[in-house]
């Protein structure tokens, strides 16, 4: 071997080792590259995208809630939301020569929102670790604007939807309102809640470290807008009978009161009030006795109400014809130590001349004359002790008690409207049956092209009958302050003691007024109940019939409902007269 091999052997290797060693570590480093850039691209691609890209909610429109006529009852407005990010607030450096840190910034944000910077410092400071904060909600467009102008760190406006309602305390029971993330709480707009909320959409932002946006990626999903309902009210009709029963619970100082008026032929409910009520657009002082729509949940006895139903009871039964007297001598009924008594001894009555004297005595022998359920089961029927199902949270079922064997007193009473109760919207449900030539449609709150499949409860013949003589009650008896000039009206009142710890209170009254009108072909039924009464009057006759003729004679002219009356028979307005005391139970 030559001195020349033997010097460059060495070097020849060790350049092969290098040589070797540089070409591994390129493999490696291509294959490795090549597995993150083709392989591992789609997890790599999803990490960066959920350091940098976020996705955020897109509000989506809650649905109109409209009346009859497609007058807005609910709509939503768009406002301003202001958020912020303290976590980026934090994390910027301070520079006092610059007046720059993140007391500084929480000076300038609390004088532009108007608010305590000890307040918002603290706000601040206690949310420091979270990328998320609210700052104001459900602001003006100005208002959010002067704001944003300010540049904050880590401060941004987004879009939400608030609740607005034209119609105010008007209508509150029927549409109920939403909180402020739009969840229906009370009404329609919890009890359809999932139809008007629709479906928020998703848009992808680019941010930086900081969370604040660099640039929109795009939308992944459009909002869908939720949607609209239609209502059978009718807002005019609500107006009207909302301004009457506010002034009859203030002359009569009343604790409460409410009122429902239906289509006889399509059980379509167009007005629906209660008092108190409340402003949705302001419930900064709201109370909770304020929000009970109480003509589906409070519950009270009809009272004479429902003689009328005994009446029909009685007809359908074959037993008894229009012209049938019945001897109520002495004026009372004993049964041991209880009593019925009338507000005078009416001796032989006919079924017309019962409802015009309000006869407890009268209905108490027709019902222990029929059959021990007929009473019952005529009130079943009508859909007392059962929901209407109009869909409203807490509606009442109201109570019809059922027992294997009836006491003569237990039917009696049922007769005249005690030991049951009813809420305002059941008992008008009734009232419309009876107008409706006794056939039994749904009640809906929902506007209908064409009525519903109903059920006949009452003979059209009887119902026809009953009808007729609540025209006597209307024209000769308690309910003279019904009438409406123009119209013939068939109604009954009814004046309901209520029952205290001890019983039935001698000086707390219901006052009832339930009918129906054009009486000729009803159209319109209607009940309106006036709780406790505190004024020197307290009769139905006295406190609720004259808001049912104030309140059905404008619903007859809104809607073009022709008069009935013959011309020469019309008349003028009358005041109501004071109507004699009926003991107890009288109507």
């Amino acid at each position: 071997m030559s001195i020349e091999n033997s010097v460059h052997s060495p070097g020849k290797w060790r350049f092969r080792f290098v040589y070797g060693m540089a070409l591994v570590l390129f493999l490696v480093a291509g294959g490795r590259l090549f597995y993150l850039t083709v392989v591992d691209k789609a997890f790599l691609k999803n990490q960066g995208e959920i350091r940098a890209v976020r996705t955020e909610s897109i509000p989506a429109t809650r649905g109109m809630i409209l009346d009859r006529r497609g007058e807005p009852l609910a709509v939503s407005t768009t406002t301003w939301t202001i958020v912020a990010n303290p976590k980026a607030l934090w994390k910027m450096k301070s520079d006092p020569a610059l007046n720059l840190g993140p007391e500084q910034e929480i000076k300038r944000l609390a004088e532009v929102m108007g608010v305590g910077r000890a307040w918002l410092q603290e706000k601040f400071e206690s949310n420091k670790n979270r990328s998320f904060m609210y700052l104001k909600r459900q602001i003006s467009p100005n208002e959010a604007d002067a704001i944003m102008a300010e540049r904050i760190v880590g401060v941004i406006k987004t879009k939400e939807y608030k609740r607005f309602y034209p119609a105010g305390e008007v209508a509150s029971h029927v549409v109920g309102f939403t909180n402020i993330d739009d969840k229906g709480q009370e009404g329609i707009e919890l009890a359809y809640d999932q139809a008007l909320e629709g479906e928020p959409g998703r848009r992808s932002y680019l941010k930086d470290l900081s969370g604040n946006i660099i640039h929109s990626v795009g939308v992944a999903e459009t909002e869908r807008p939720g949607e609209n309902i239609e209502l059978s009210i009718d807002l005019r009709l609500q107006y009207l009978a909302y301004r009457e029963l506010k002034a009859a619970v203030n002359e009569h100082r009343a604790t409460s009161a409410s009122a429902v008026i239906l289509d006889v032929k399509t059980g379509e409910i167009l007005a629906m009030v209660n008092q108190p009520s409340y402003n949705p657009n302001d419930r900064s002082k709201l109370e909770y006795e304020e929000l009970r729509n109480r003509a589906v949940i409070d519950l009270f006895e009809p009272g004479s109400t429902m003689k009328p139903f005994t009446i029909s009871a009685a007809l359908m039964s074959g037993q008894y014809t229009t012209e049938t007297t019945i001897n109520t001598s002495p004026g009372y009924l004993r049964f041991g130590r209880f009593t019925i008594r009338d507000a005078a001894n009416y001796g032989d009555m006919n079924f017309e001349r019962l409802l015009i004297k309000s006869s407890n005595v009268g209905a108490s022998k027709i019902a222990l004359s029929l059959p021990q359920d007929a009473i019952w089961n005529m009130d079943y029927e009508l859909g007392i002790g059962s929901p209407v199902g109009i869909g409203f949270p807490g509606e009442a079922s109201g109570v019809l008690p059922s027992h294997p064997k009836w006491h003569p007193s237990e039917i009696a009473t049922l007769s005249y409207g005690y030991g049951l109760s009813v809420s305002t919207l059941q008992l008008a449900q009734a009232y419309m049956t009876l107008a409706n030539d006794g056939y039994r449609v749904p009640v809906t709150i929902f506007k209908q092209d064409a009525p519903a499949d109903g059920k006949q409860v009452i003979s059209r013949e009887v119902a026809k009958d009953v009808v007729k003589m609540m025209e006597s009650v209307v024209q000769k008896g308690s309910g003279k302050a019904a009438k409406i000039p123009g119209y013939r009206v068939a109604g009954k009142t009814g004046t309901v003691h209520k029952v205290g710890s001890k019983g039935y209170e001698y000086d707390q009254y219901i006052a009832l007024f339930a009918g129906v009108a054009p009486a000729s072909n009803p159209r319109l039924a209607m009940v309106v109940m006036v709780n406790d009464p505190k004024g020197r009057e307290y009769y139905g006759g006295e406190v609720a019939a004259p808001v049912f003729s104030r309140v059905m004679e404008g619903a007859l002219t809104t809607l073009n409902i022709y008069p009935d009356l013959p011309e020469g028979l019309r008349e003028v307005r009358l005041e109501p007269k004071k109507t004699p005391l009926q003991v107890v139970q009288g109507g």
